[in-house]
């Protein structure tokens, strides 16, 4: 059994908070880092935790990512903009284009945000989140370093390409849904090399285009798309509407933010924001949505089901568990992190 090391949620904050701003990050960004880091711990979603404080840190070390970016906003419509993220850190890009198609969306109804120059913005559903609390609707896109083949195909070209939304709720609570469109994130495969453990059959294959089970031969070969051709066709939205769309580098252009230190990732995001009440009053809407959830949740359960869950509930009720009782990490990403810390000076 893997051996595992709890933190209380402050904590981690702070190591991790620290260890950016060691690098050069300025405050305020560094501990939105650290929040967007730690949110995906705390919701279980591990490959998009502090296990990858050292693939960001090694990037600034070789000065590919902008400390202090200048992040322009070009009006292209009266409901959209374009960001340019200055080869900025992703979570602080992110979280901007976010606020601005927030308030485009608080004006207008929606607002429309497309993101070039930027870099890997952790989990999608932080972002997510950060529009429950405005009360809004929400889709969220981004394109990635090559990871999967298009369908047909063998070799690497589009990212994982995750696809995100979530919908305010009434007294039920919100749906909130962040998935692949493969069919596991990619970084589950680098985490499972990283402790020399096996994955799923039917997952990936290695760089021969053979089928694996090894993570580290996955995480160098391909990862399949989920639902075959369907979950492939969605990818290659994700990439139109994040790369193309945007002007960011797209069609297998994004470099891998593990192992390609040649220049700035130019990642593409697409951020869109709705207002709930556009075509009936909040409360109605809310009182729909709870009727929804209370229906899907009281259907005929299958064998083995103990409960009915809404996308994003789960990690709701585990990030609820982490902040009472700790967040708990296994021991290979404690060493990560403890090696970054010590590096830059910081007691661990």
């Amino acid at each position: 059994m893997t051996q595992k090391t709890v933190f209380k949620e402050n904590d981690l904050l702070e190591i991790v908070q620290g260890i950016f701003q060691a690098h050069g990050i300025p405050t305020e960004d560094a501990a939105v880092i650290a929040e967007g880091l730690v949110c995906a711990d705390l919701r279980g979603v591990y490959s998009h935790g502090v296990v990858r404080v050292p693939m960001y840190c090694q990037r600034l070390r070789h000065n590919l990512v902008n400390r202090k970016p200048n992040l322009v906003i070009q009006q292209t419509s009266p409901a959209s903009r374009l960001l340019d993220g200055d080869n900025g850190m992703g979570f602080i890009v992110g979280k901007k284009a976010m606020e601005e198609a927030i308030k485009l969306a608080a004006e207008m109804g929606v607002g429309l945000v497309g993101v070039r120059q930027s870099g890997h913005f952790g989990m999608s559903a932080f972002y997510l989140l950060q529009a429950l609390k405005a009360e809004m609707i929400s889709f969220v896109y981004t394109n990635s370093s090559p990871a999967m083949p298009v369908w047909g195909g063998r070799t690497k070209f589009l990212g994982a390409s995750p696809f995100a939304a979530a919908t305010p709720g009434g007294k039920l609570g919100p749906y909130v849904l962040d998935m692949a469109c493969t069919v596991t994130a990619r970084g589950k495969l680098k985490y499972a090399a990283q402790r020399g453990e096996a994955i799923q059959p039917g997952l990936a294959l290695d760089s021969d285009g053979r089928p694996t089970t090894d993570g580290e031969a996955a995480f160098h070969g391909v990862i399949l798309p989920f639902g075959g051709v369907k979950g492939a066709g969605l990818a290659l939205l994700m990439e139109i509407l994040s790369g193309v769309f945007t002007g960011s580098a797209f069609a297998g252009d994004v470099k891998n933010p593990h192992t390609d230190l040649s220049g700035p990732q130019n990642v593409g995001h697409f951020f869109m924001a709705i207002k709930p009440d556009l075509f009936m009053p909040l409360q109605e809407y809310q009182e729909r949505m709870d009727l929804l959830i209370s229906r899907a949740k009281s259907c005929d359960k299958a064998e083995g089901i103990e409960e009915i869950l809404i996308p994003g509930e789960n990690e709701a009720r585990l990030s609820e568990t982490y902040k009472k009782e700790g967040i708990p990490l296994t021991n290979d990403v404690v060493e990560g992190l403890k090696t970054e810390a010590t590096a830059v000076g910081i007691k661990f």
